[in-house]
């Protein structure tokens, strides 16, 4: 490798670690406008207050003290036992390399998800225009109808978890839109959204929210979650046009670099359609089966 080679790759090397120290900083501060944190030296665990999704715990940004060990690990599961919360942790691989033996050492699995990202700054977001023929795809505000139906679909969709087409329709929409009314879950979103820390965007066909998913921003970083599709209304190119949406208002919020963590190699492959690349491997660990 020449001089110029080497020079190129100690470049690329130091903007991947810039991008993965801002990504860690997100990932640190995006719970705490739902949860608290405890501390545990090298982990931090986030418990939820109120309605929503129950969080984690991962490792303490900057820390510098001993690693996490098993030992530290099992502190964290008795703390998430007696709160009733799940026993999940979440981490870059990348970043905290020596977790993954802690953990495993615990008894917990490990599963591996494609951590991709998108700079903004560094070309134009992508145009949702022309992606799903005869559907629209818009951004939702706190008091839309849609709200409780675009909030159920990706909870439907993950019932299905692979990219094929299945039976789970309107009907099963209904269903869970109305439980997630009654559970409180729909206005815990609406509270997000008017509070700036979530945006959804819903595709729909004649009025019917057929997919849907979430960006959080937090400063000039955002992460794509929970981007799913009716399986009966798969295979249209919905999760794609939801995304783009999704991006194209992170970056008019001012937002330099988008993330998103896929659930394996093939869904990766459809986000790489939209500019994202991957740049590391993100890890959740939970009791096995």
């Amino acid at each position: 490798m020449n001089p110029a080679e080497s020079d190129a790759v100690r470049r690329a090397d130091a903007l991947l670690d810039q991008l993965l120290a801002r990504i860690e900083v997100y990932y640190d501060a995006v719970p705490r406008s739902a949860a608290r944190a405890e501390d545990f030296g090298a982990l931090t665990l986030f418990v939820r207050e109120g309605r929503g999704w129950p969080y984690y715990a991962r490792p303490t940004p900057g820390w510098t003290g001993e690693a996490a060990s098993a030992a530290g690990v099992d502190r964290v599961r008795a703390r998430q036992r007696e709160l009733g919360a799940p026993e999940s942790f979440e981490w870059v691989a990348e970043t905290t390399p020596g977790l993954r033996i802690a953990v495993e050492e615990t008894g917990l699995a490990v599963h591996e998800h494609p951590l991709l990202a998108l700079d903004l700054d560094g070309g134009g977001a992508p145009d949702p225009a022309g992606t799903a023929d005869g559907v629209t795809v818009r951004v939702l505000e706190a008091g839309d109808p849609a709200l409780a139906y675009a909030v159920a679909v990706p909870h439907v969709a993950f019932g299905q978890p692979d990219t094929l087409v299945g039976e789970a329709g309107a009907r099963e929409l209904a269903e869970t839109a109305r439980e997630l009314v009654e559970d409180g879950s729909v206005d815990g979103v609406a509270e997000r959204i008017r509070n700036g820390y979530t945006v959804v965007a819903v595709a729909e066909e004649d009025g019917s929210a057929l997919c849907a998913g979430r960006h959080q921003p937090v400063g000039a970083v955002s992460e794509v979650v929970g981007v799913g599709t009716l399986p009966s209304a798969r295979r249209r190119g919905l999760g794609l046009a939801v995304t783009a949406a999704l991006v194209a208002d992170a970056r008019a919020r001012g937002v330099g670099t988008v993330f998103l963590s896929a659930n394996n190699d093939e869904v990766a492959r459809i986000y790489e359609r939209l500019g994202f690349r991957r740049v590391a491997t993100a890890l959740i660990a939970e009791p096995g089966e």
